[in-house]
Parts: C-alpha cells; sequence; structure tokens
C-alpha cells in the first residue's frame, strides 16, 4: 500500500473511532447543566421494573452512569403505541408510566426528584439529585377530550409528541402511508392551543412534514423538536426533520433536539427503518384480510425476525451525531439545537461512545474537537431548551 493510502486509511480510522473524553470533558460535563429531552426508560420500567437509582447494566439509563455522565435533567418518555391507541389502553399505558417515575422517585428521594418547571432546576438538583420531567411521547392518551391536556398537565407532562408511528385525532405521523388529516386534525389545533395556555411544549418529532409545519405557525410559544435528526443526512426520511421546517423552528425560538440512535444519523439505518414501518403496515393489512376470512395469520415474530437477519444494524461511529450538530448549528444557529438521545428507546442501536447517560462527556469532546467555546457546549447541552421551556411558561402566564 502507498503512503498516501496507507494516511487515508488512517485518517478515516481516526475520523470513526469513539472519542475517549479527557478530564477537561468530563469537567465540562459536569460543571453544565445537561438536558436530555428523550429517554425511554419508563416503558421499561412498567413492563419490567428496575431499580434505576442502582446500577442496571441491562438499561442505558441509571443513576450511576447518570451522575458518572454529568446528566442533569433527564426526560423520561411516556411512550405509547399506536397499536395501544387502537385498543382503547393508551391512556391507561400512560398513568401506569407515570405511576412507575413516581415510584422510583419515591423509593430513591435523595437520587430523584419531579421536575416541573425549569425554575426548580438549581433547587432541586441539589445533594446531586437527577431531574425527571415528563414528556408524552404520541398524544393518543387524550383521546379525545380537550380536558385531558389539563389531566397529563397536572400529573406533571411538559411536552406532547403530537403523534408517533401511525395517525392519531391530533396528527398525521411521518412513518404513516395514510394521511388521515393533511397535517392536524381540527381536535389537533384546539390541542396546541390548550397546551399554549397551560404551558405544555409542543413537540415536532415524528410528525408529517405538513402537521409540523401547521404546529410551528399555531403555536403562539416556540416549539421543539424532542428527538430528531436532520433529514439533510437522510434524503426521503421523512421522519428526520427538513432544513425547512428546521429554520421554521428556530425563526420562532425554538430547538431541535439530535437523537444518538443509529436509524437517525446513520442513511442506510434510516432507508431501513422507513422500510420496516411500510413493510410492517402492509404485514398488518395481510394479517387483517386473513382474519376477516376467518384463515390463520403470519407470525409476528417470524417477521421481525426475518427483517432483523435480513437488514443488520450497520456500526455508526460519534462523528455522525457530531455531523448533525454542526449541521444544526449552520442552518439555525447555535441557540436552536440541543440533545435528545433516545437512550432505552432504539434497542441499544446506538452510535459508537454513546451508548448509555455516561457518555456524555465524550460528545463533549468531540465538540471541544471540532472548534466549539464551552459557552456554545453549554447551550447544546441544555441551556437552549431550558430557554425554550421558560419562554412556553411565560407565555401561558401571558393567557392567565
Amino acid at each position: 500500500m502507498s503512503l498516501r493510502a496507507t494516511l487515508a486509511v488512517t485518517l478515516s480510522i481516526l475520523a470513526s473511532a469513539p472519542l475517549h473524553a479527557d478530564d477537561d470533558a468530563r469537567g465540562l460535563a459536569q460543571d453544565a447543566t445537561i438536558v436530555d429531552t428523550h429517554i425511554d426508560a419508563p416503558g421499561i420500567l412498567s413492563e419490567t421494573w428496575a431499580d434505576l437509582g442502582v446500577a442496571a447494566p441491562d438499561r442505558e439509563f441509571d443513576y450511576p452512569r447518570a451522575r458518572q455522565g454529568g446528566l442533569d435533567v433527564a426526560f423520561m418518555s411516556i411512550y405509547t403505541s399506536a397499536r395501544e391507541d387502537e385498543q382503547g389502553r393508551a391512556r391507561q399505558s400512560a398513568h401506569a408510566q407515570i405511576d412507575a417515575v413516581e415510584a422510583l422517585v419515591q423509593r430513591h428521594p435523595d437520587k430523584f426528584a419531579i421536575l416541573t418547571s425549569p425554575a426548580d432546576v438549581e433547587r432541586l438538583r441539589e445533594g446531586g439529585r437527577v431531574l425527571l420531567p415528563l414528556g408524552m411521547e404520541n398524544g393518543a392518551p387524550l383521546g379525545d377530550d380537550l380536558a385531558q391536556v389539563q389531566a397529563f398537565f397536572d400529573r406533571g407532562i411538559r411536552y406532547i409528541t403530537l403523534a408517533h408511528s401511525a395517525a392519531n385525532r391530533i396528527s398525521d405521523s411521518s412513518y404513516g402511508v395514510e394521511r388521515k388529516w393533511d397535517g392536524l386534525s381540527p381536535f389537533g389545533r384546539q390541542v396546541v392551543a390548550e397546551m399554549n395556555r397551560l404551558g405544555i411544549m409542543v413537540d415536532v418529532s415524528h410528525v408529517s412534514d405538513a402537521a409540523a409545519a401547521q404546529a410551528i405557525e399555531l403555536s403562539t410559544v416556540p416549539v421543539i423538536a424532542s428527538h430528531s435528526a436532520f433529514r439533510h443526512f437522510t434524503p426521503g426520511f421523512e421522519r428526520n426533520i427538513s432544513d425547512e421546517l428546521a429554520r421554521a423552528i428556530a425563526d420562532r425560538g425554538g430547538v431541535v433536539q439530535v437523537p444518538f440512535g443509529t436509524a437517525f444519523v446513520n442513511p442506510q439505518a434510516a432507508t431501513d427503518m422507513q422500510a420496516r414501518f411500510r413493510a410492517r403496515a402492509e404485514f398488518d393489512r395481510r394479517n387483517a384480510e386473513l382474519a376477516a376470512a376467518g384463515k390463520p395469520t403470519e407470525d409476528a415474530a417470524a417477521f421481525e425476525a426475518a427483517w432483523e437477519r435480513d437488514h443488520p444494524t450497520p456500526s455508526t461511529p460519534l462523528s455522525a451525531v457530531l455531523d448533525q450538530i454542526d449541521h444544526g448549528v449552520k442552518l439555525m444557529g447555535v441557540d436552536h439545537v440541543g440533545i435528545g438521545s433516545d437512550f432505552d428507546g432504539v434497542g441499544g442501536e446506538l452510535a459508537d461512545g454513546l451508548r448509555s447517560v455516561a457518555d456524555f462527556p465524550n460528545l463533549v469532546a468531540g465538540l471541544q474537537a471540532r472548534g466549539y467555546s464551552d459557552g456554545d457546549i453549554r447551550k447544546v447541552l441544555g441551556e437552549n431548551l431550558l430557554r425554550v421551556w421558560r419562554e412556553v411558561e411565560a407565555g401561558a402566564r401571558r393567557q392567565r
């Protein structure tokens, strides 16, 4: 191999290798206020309890690793599926998950606290607590009852992702082949207004482009994308946010929170994920027809196993996440980019060097290596999101 070829290979390996944080990066991670807007611990807690106040090696979020990584504010994702919505179980599932988070806090009041306002961050994190605000991923638990927005606000919900993998009563989904509402439903428009009135952040991750554009336009306060990478890297993958919509969020003061999941930051994985949702929708359609005809249905577990076999997860370097942040900063400005990891929500399919909440120093080291100032890193780690949250609260106070 020629010297030039050897050098090219070496540089390629260095660019894709995970960074290892030095003391400076670890110090900044501990000193900054790190806010992660999307951790899927509650769904697992309600299905299989684990004491996250101590080491839980089969999970990506627990207290010891959160402290190791410098995580201060961890939004607990109250996720409900389209299937739970169809079966009428979404509301009960959401309440059960909130119960699970509350039980965790009651078990360890010295380690965790529920957070319902950014004004309480400094007070509640004294003593090394990790603060747990609640975000609802999928507005399905609201059903078609506007009063449920207030009910879930009273339980601590501070952002609502309007839809998830299929259209609900509020909004179309980016994954859905069917576009039921051409954006938001009439009820969805009422939901956005009620969220503004109460001080719940409007989250446009997962929704269709039309729904996101309408929500951004309708909202009287900034909106967020709680865990959305940029479509610039994954053309045709509507789940990731377009440059046009990202700029619209920024123009109104909002923030796009970058996830760490391979399926969002790796183009091949994104293509596979979009195809998987469509293939599963077709599989479910066939099974519904077979069941209606009184015929045996196909095995869902076999479908999933075959898909996994035929579509292995590609390796993804930490640099892919850094590239996303770079793009967002260049597109929108450093005041409008944050982090929403999706830990415990993507089956362990995460970028190298960002495998758990202990790994935030690696992200800091990567940003430092790319020339970001400590002040700008603090903004990305959490200050931007807290600013938006305060503005949403202020907007609610103006309506009272």
